[in-house]
């Protein structure tokens, strides 16, 4: 489509979508003409203008309005024409200086992370972070009837995970008694991940001679544990309320609640997962290009961040109105993201 457009057009899109970012108002040919200052009338500008709506890059809000960008036009503009600036030395070192691990743990980091984005973005800032996979000191099954159990788990911090796992009925309390001192003697001190291995090991070989009943037990707790789509991890949003400065109307109020509520539900964090893994480095999602964001008419600028290992394990991102200051935003996103996996490494 870029190509297709020449010069004098593809100028003119990029000042209807910088008035629209600046003041979120329709653009009429005679401010364009002022803006351009070019030799071009305002009638050479409103015919231009009439090509682009015909392509379905700009659309009239009313009849004798002024034109603003499509969603089409916005990402032909983000593709195409969108000069993507450079962070301030302040803008830097404001997100370094959030971003220090000295005395605050990596949840807390995220978090910084997150209200920083806001601010410096005027949007919400979000983070996607991983489920922290801390040392235990405490597990136990209790039994809760036939075929049932509850597996407790309680973390060095003091957090407690309850999971509820099937049992063979007929299961006699002296296997969950078996099975809770076994897991205790391989996880008490260590972190799940680290002792699975050995653990799956020892009950498919036999080496603490396991009844077969506990050693179906030992594996069910360790399977609810390991269940992908359960474990997820945490979205962390800060500053919603930046989302409410352009409401001016019932309907939009509607989207934005519906906005609130998406990002609370446990599909969001698979959603924004997927979005941020589909490519490398910063990803743009343009209103309807986003399932989650649909309704709302929001733009979300998203880039993941890895682990050691060069896994992703989260993203961080900014969600916004489709009016945002994308030339801005993005290399905010970007640097923040390589930062924080940075600190990971």
């Amino acid at each position: 489509m870029i190509t297709e457009l020449n010069e004098r057009s593809r100028e003119i899109l990029r000042h209807v979508v910088e008035a629209y970012v600046e003041t979120g108002e329709p653009v009429g040919s005679r401010t364009l003409s002022r803006r351009l200052g070019l030799a071009l009338s305002p009638a050479t500008i409103r015919n231009v203008m009439a090509d682009l709506e015909e392509f379905g890059l700009l659309y009239a809000p009313h009849t004798s309005a002024g034109r603003l960008p499509t969603e089409r036009g916005l990402r032909l503009f983000v593709d195409g024409i969108l000069q993507i600036g450079a962070l301030t030395k302040a803008e830097r070192t404001s997100i370094d200086s959030q971003c220090k691990v000295s005395g605050r743990n990596m949840p807390q980091v995220l978090e910084e992370a997150s209200a920083l984005l806001s601010g410096l973005s005027h949007c919400a800032g979000l983070v996607m972070a991983p489920k922290q996979d801390l040392r235990l000191k405490h597990i136990e099954f209790v039994n809760l009837g036939p075929g049932r159990a509850l597996v407790v788990m309680v973390d060095e911090h003091g957090g407690v995970e309850n999971r509820v796992i099937d049992l063979p009925l007929g299961m006699p309390a002296s296997s969950l008694v078996e099975a809770s001192n076994f897991m205790a003697s391989k996880l008490v001190g260590r972190t799940l991940s680290e002792a699975r291995k050995e653990i799956l090991d020892e009950v498919k070989n036999q080496k603490n001679k396991l009844n077969t009943l506990t050693a179906k037990v030992v594996e069910a707790g360790l399977a609810t544990w390991s269940d992908k789509k359960d474990s997820g991890g945490v979205l962390i949003v800060r500053g919603q309320a930046n989302l409410l400065e352009d409401v001016n109307a019932i309907a939009d109020l509607e989207h934005i609640r519906a906005l609130f509520e998406a990002l609370e539900t446990k599909e969001a964090l698979i959603k924004l997962l997927d979005a941020a893994d589909l490519g490398e480095g910063v990803q743009i999602f343009i209103g309807a290009e986003s399932a989650l964001f649909t309704l709302a008419g929001a733009s979300l600028i998203i880039a993941p961040y890895a682990n050691s290992e060069e896994r992703l394990v989260g993203a961080i991102g900014v969600i916004g109105p489709t009016r945002m200051n994308y030339g801005r935003i993005i290399p905010m996103v970007d640097y923040t993201a390589k930062l924080i996996s940075r600190i990971l490494d």
